[in-house]
């Protein structure tokens, strides 16, 4: 088995090929991985290192919207996990020219590059951003996708393209939609490593309008966990929701973090809401979970590891 895993020198595609190299899914052991990632602002070879000279491991830098490199890196190969995105929504708001490129033009030049190299099978790594916000309740997988920020639109444009090539040219194509995931190495400009880096070093955090927007929270290996049963047990042209099981406010996470840093209410600053900042998510994850997935890393258990991790490099920084 040969596996193209893209994006995977980022936080949640090294966190799998990590745990695949690193013998977490059994029956896998003899699996060749290739990664392309093309090592942008939020890419580090240093999140691989851990497996990095591993006899089955292969590392190409590359972008994923290069046709004549992904058309020649291809072939051979029998699964891709998709991985490469451009992420974070402030960005996006000020620039979605690298968002389009990357989350619609990468994945369709990867799909495209599948079929005419006859991969049995392609996992498209999504966000449950695509469904823009929901007051209540929670998101079915054929639940209409009303994205409110340009990073949203380009994964749920990436999405659509996916899914399309599955019906039109009969792809085995799979979709994946994620919450809020969390875990050590993530680049800090999401919520948690942002305030944890800030709060250890004394400094205030930013936080959003009245601080009540909700989130569902997954720790990266339950989500890589999910990621895996879709590969292993995902069925063709389907979408699967990966579940974390823990909604909080971001007034709520605020005051856990700052708990854990040891620091006070003082250094929270209240600042303007972002522009179409959505309010609440929330996703079913019945149908994944009815092939067995379940989380398995207890939110306050994680996001304690996960401030140990990065307390660690901070004293060692100073």
């Amino acid at each position: 088995m040969r596996i193209l895993v893209t994006g995977a020198a980022g936080f949640i595609g090294s966190a799998y090929v990590r745990n695949l190299l690193g013998g977490a899914y059994p029956g896998w052991d003899d699996a060749e991985v290739t990664v392309l990632d093309a090592l942008t602002y939020a890419g580090d070879v240093a999140n691989l290192e851990p497996v990095l000279l591993h006899r089955r491991l292969t590392f190409v830098r590359g972008d994923i919207a290069d046709p004549g490199l992904v058309s020649r890196l291809m072939p051979g190969h029998d699964l891709v996990v998709n991985f490469a995105a451009e992420s974070h929504v402030d960005r996006s708001i000020a620039a979605a020219d690298r968002f389009v490129r990357t989350n619609v033009a990468g994945v369709e030049t990867l799909l495209r590059a599948a079929l005419d190299a006859g991969v049995p099978t392609f996992v498209q790594v999504s966000t449950d951003e695509v469904y823009g916000s929901i007051d209540a309740g929670s998101w079915a997988e054929d639940s209409p996708l009303r994205p409110n920020s340009p990073y949203a639109a380009s994964k749920a444009a990436g999405d659509l393209m996916a899914l399309a090539h599955a019906r039109t040219h009969g792809m085995d194509v799979r979709v994946t939609r994620c919450g809020n995931t969390y875990g050590p190495r993530q680049y800090p400009e999401k919520i948690i490593p942002l305030f944890v880096t800030n709060l250890l070093a004394g400094r205030p955090v930013p936080l959003y309008g009245d601080g009540g927007n909700a989130r569902e929270w997954i720790h990266v290996d339950d989500h890589c966990r999910g990621v895996h049963q879709v590969v292993e047990k995902g069925v063709a042209g389907e979408v699967y929701h990966i579940g974390g099981g823990t909604e909080l406010t971001n007034r709520e996470l605020t005051a856990m973090l700052l708990r854990a840093c040891g620091a006070g209410p003082d250094l929270v600053r209240h600042v303007a809401d972002r522009p179409g900042h959505d309010r609440r998510y929330s996703l079913d994850d019945s149908k994944l979970r009815g092939l067995g997935y379940r989380p398995l890393v207890p939110f306050e258990e994680g996001l304690a590891e996960t401030v140990a991790w990065y307390r660690t490099r901070h004293e060692g920084d100073t």
